[in-house]
């Protein structure tokens, strides 16, 4: 995930900054993905009047996911992109009030399968259970990798399933993720605690809440609604500990409430875009000082020196890299479908 455009003034340069994002969205995140998605970010990067639009919004609410989610919640469906742009145009104070309103918050439970190569290195380092705190936690579903089977798969073929225990708490769907060049964690961790962070936590019980989480999910990608009822099932049996408000400023609030004998996880995937520089700085002095486990899955430029220590890497591939304690691990794909070893 590329670090969104932060001009701010309405002029020429923002708006060739903003039609640069979207064609990365469109080259890029959407391609081989999402025909349809593809093509409407590629009509938005020619559509001046779209763009126009776009930059009478905050920055924070430019970014292709928001806008496509909400048009899809407004039933903007076109695979074509002038016959969506038209539908758009006809509901935009509609379109506009929930781009205002809600944010982009993508809870893909596969992320759990490559978010798993870090909670492994750490579970054989500390055998204590893991309190995990997700940082942009959206409705928390990424916080039961205890819960989820994963089934690995490597390059030669060789598979591994990791389940949870007979009598555990456990998911009906199945996840699955191919490694290249990694190998597979040893076990699904132990977890104790669950917390989570959001601006605006969704309550996936609550109809409105689940149907914009529905929405998140990409045309062309609909094999992952199951997930999101499946992890919508282990919130209702074991629900985590949700807290509204910026991250930066609950995070010691939430930290404080670990229970002394369980080894303290911030993690997070794809949220630190969404916060200025200063904000991305803030946070990682935060969880250094607080001595807790930091696993980071974001893209290869959004933190500073990540990227920096891998020169064989570029903004070409979609994904993440996920890190550990500032080290990176893997490069990860979007949705926790794959993950492959970081070139150096």
């Amino acid at each position: 995930m590329r670090e969104l455009p932060g001009l701010t003034t309405p002029d020429q340069a923002s708006l060739e900054e903003l039609r640069t994002y979207y064609l990365h969205f469109a080259r890029v995140e959407a391609a081989g993905v999402s025909a349809r998605y593809a093509a409407w970010a590629l009509g938005v990067a020619d559509d001046e009047a779209m763009l126009q639009r776009l930059l009478r919004l905050p920055p924070a609410k430019r970014q292709a996911n928001l806008l496509f989610a909400a048009a899809r919640l407004h039933d903007v469906e076109a695979a074509d992109w002038s016959a969506a742009a038209a539908q758009i145009l006809a509901r935009w104070p509609q379109i506009e009030a929930t781009m205002l309103e809600r944010a982009t918050q993508t809870n893909e439970p596969g992320r759990i399968a490559t978010l798993n190569l870090a909670f492994a290195q750490i579970q054989a380092q500390e055998p204590a259970p893991l309190a995990l705190i997700e940082v942009g936690a959206s409705a928390g579903l990424c916080l039961y990798p205890d819960a989820w089977p994963v089934r690995y798969r490597s390059q030669d073929d060789a598979e591994v399933l990791l389940a949870p225990a007979p009598g555990e708490l456990r998911s009906t769907v199945e996840l699955s993720c191919e490694l290249h060049g990694l190998t597979p964690p040893a076990g699904l961790p132990q977890v104790g605690h669950r917390a989570g962070i959001d601006l605006n936590p969704l309550d996936v019980t609550a109809p409105h809440d689940l149907r914009w989480l529905e929405a998140l999910i990409w045309p062309g990608m609909e094999h992952r609604i199951p997930r999101i009822s499946a992890g919508a099932a282990l919130v209702a049996q074991a629900p985590p500990s949700l807290f509204a408000g910026d991250l930066n400023d609950r995070l010691v609030e939430v930290l404080d409430q670990v229970p002394a004998a369980m080894t303290p996880v911030v993690f997070h995937t794809a949220v630190l875009a969404y916060l200025s520089r200063e904000d991305r700085l803030r946070f990682r002095r935060q969880v250094e000082a607080s001595g807790a486990r930091w696993v980071s899955n974001e893209g290869l430029h959004v933190l500073a020196g990540i990227g920096e220590q891998l020169p064989g890497e570029d903004d070409s591939e979609s994904g993440f890299v996920l890190s550990l304690d500032g080290e990176p691990l893997a490069r990860t794909a979007p949705h926790g479908q794959s993950a492959r070893a970081v070139r150096r």
